[in-house]
């Protein structure tokens, strides 16, 4: 008796949780935070792995596509992305008369791509994986499940068929870019004197573009040292900036630094700060857009989706403007012309100046999220406030980029003309993008 009791007990007490939890739980099924909470799972782990951030860019818009690619069924009207994109197969679609959860399988292609991008750290999300697969498991009929996963899998593992043909692989195993002794042309800087990151990033399949160079960037400026010349006039306005920067504008460039591995220097020791990539914010800021419009998953899904494809091929015209003018940094310049003992206000990345990469993939994001959201889209940017501590109010996306970009002649890091010639790029790839991708049939 004291068994059936007992028995009895814990069944009232389970059969009780399980209610309770079922009628929680069931908001699941369709809830935008399930994309929300995937994408910031992979925002840590590409800050713990230190990608740099065209790479970075890279593990955004495969996995946002294949995450789109999954979740658009759940509603009419919204056609492929990856069908209008340069290089893709023909993806899987639903079986007809079957029922699916669209959600766990844009979750399921989101990380069957995470996981073979090469994120190092990719165990890390295991955990959440499987508590999110097993909450799913509880509410829906085991055919479903299994149908969903299933789906969400075919789509990334096609997706992956194309990022393996994108040319990454490939340019691993090319020579480093170690700089040059010519004058005005690139040099590794302080502290580290690292050769250049990327360098053969250019060499990448856009999604979009037709081309690395069909969005041509306005002109490096003609190195001269010359005191009445156009570059040292330029050289000089960020030498002034560093020795009379202001509180305001060192809050502004510290905010928008998003350097993933910032190197301190003490003595003969040296350790390193991580931080979110410049991907990584405007993946966030798309996120905070997405809150405050309250949109559905597959908005969401589709808001990722163009954000990070933006940014991958704005970097790739970004860069490849980058080595083909291969541009001495500020640093160099006013070190050797202007005050040895000069130092810029941010550690300068370890690549040529022109373009600057903030501005472009800022005005690139910036655009694609106008288009969608609209020009006076008020909102508070904690995007990295775990990470540093810090939160920004924006008038508008726009206005968001321009500050990103400013924010690099505060910094010490770009010349004003590369600043002008990457926000420029940056929208001519955006508005491509806009012109090319049919959002809604």
């Amino acid at each position: 008796m004291k068994i059936l009791i007992g028995f009895l007990l814990v069944f009232f007490v389970y059969a009780c949780n399980l209610k309770s939890s079922s009628v929680a739980d069931k908001k699941l099924l369709d809830d935008s935070n399930v994309l929300h909470n995937n994408q910031q799972q992979l925002t840590n782990v590409i800050i713990y792995d230190v990608f740099s951030p065209p790479v970075a860019s890279r593990i955004y818009a495969y996995t946002a596509l294949a995450s789109y690619e999954a979740m658009r069924f759940s509603e009419k009207n919204y056609p492929s992305i990856a069908s209008q994109l340069h290089g893709f197969p023909a993806l899987p679609i639903p079986e007809e008369g079957k029922k699916y959860n669209f959600l766990l399988a844009a979750t399921k292609a989101f990380f069957t791509v995470a996981q073979n991008v090469k994120i190092f750290s990719y165990d890390s999300t295991l955990a959440y994986q499987e508590k999110l697969y097993s909450d799913f498991r509880s509410l829906l009929e085991p055919e479903i499940f299994d149908r969903s996963v299933a789906f969400g899998e075919a789509i990334g593992k096609k997706i992956l068929e194309r990022a393996a043909k994108d040319n990454y692989k490939e340019t691993r195993g090319m020579e480093k870019y170690l700089g040059s002794k010519e004058k005005g042309k690139w040099q590794p800087t302080a502290p580290d004197y690292n050769d250049g990151v990327e360098p053969y990033w250019h060499l990448l399949r856009p999604l979009v573009l037709d081309s690395a160079n069909q969005c041509k960037a306005l002109p490096a400026p003609v190195y001269k040292i010359d005191t009445t010349s156009e570059f040292y006039k330029t050289t000089y306005e960020v030498y002034a900036i560093g020795k009379n920067i202001t509180e305001d504008q060192k809050t502004i460039a510290r905010y928008w630094d998003d350097n993933p591995f910032v190197t301190e220097h003490s003595g003969h020791l040296m350790y390193g700060n991580k931080k979110i990539t410049p991907v990584g914010h405007w993946m966030g800021i798309t996120d905070i857009a997405c809150k405050l419009k309250k949109t559905d998953p597959v908005e969401t899904a589709q808001a990722f989706a163009m954000t990070a494809i933006a940014i991958f091929d704005s970097f790739i015209a970004c860069f490849e403007e980058k080595y083909k003018s291969q541009l001495v940094r500020p640093i160099t310049v006013i070190n050797e012309l202007i005050d040895r003992n000069w130092q810029p206000f941010l550690q300068t990345p370890a690549f040529p100046e022109h373009t600057s990469g903030h501005s472009t993939i800022s005005a690139a994001a910036a655009s694609v999220l106008t288009q969608r959201f609209g020009d006076n889209f008020k909102f508070e940017d904690t995007s990295d406030m775990a990470y540093i501590g810090m939160k920004r109010e924006f008038s508008s996306f726009l206005a968001a980029a321009n500050e990103a970009s400013i924010s690099r002649l505060y910094g010490g890091i770009h010349y004003r003309t590369g600043i002008t010639a990457g926000s420029k790029q940056g929208m001519e790839v955006a508005r491509l993008i806009n012109e090319r991708i049919r959002l809604h049939d």
